[in-house]
């Protein structure tokens, strides 16, 4: 089985989001993640989902206006999206 570019958008439920992704590190797939409107990474749930994703290689992009071509290109790169 071939892996896949998986995208995260931590949009509404964030922490939720990390821990999914987190959970998608245990396939063969190709994971990153974009959060939108930013995250208090200082909070306990949220840096603990964080140091799961730091462990495994996955990297946490912040988007927003400065950076949307960045975003864009995650995007269209993607071979699977989820929001959430």
């Amino acid at each position: 089985m071939s892996s896949k570019n998986v995208l995260m958008i931590a949009r509404n439920k964030k922490v939720e989001a990390l821990r999914m992704a987190a959970g998608l590190t245990l396939l063969d797939d190709v994971i990153k993640v974009a959060v939108v409107n930013g995250i208090d990474r200082d909070a306990e749930d949220v840096s603990l989902q964080l140091e799961s994703l730091d462990f495994a290689d996955v990297p946490v992009v912040d988007v927003g206006d400065s950076n949307a071509a960045e975003f864009a290109e995650m995007l269209v790169n993607s071979d699977v999206v989820f929001v959430v």
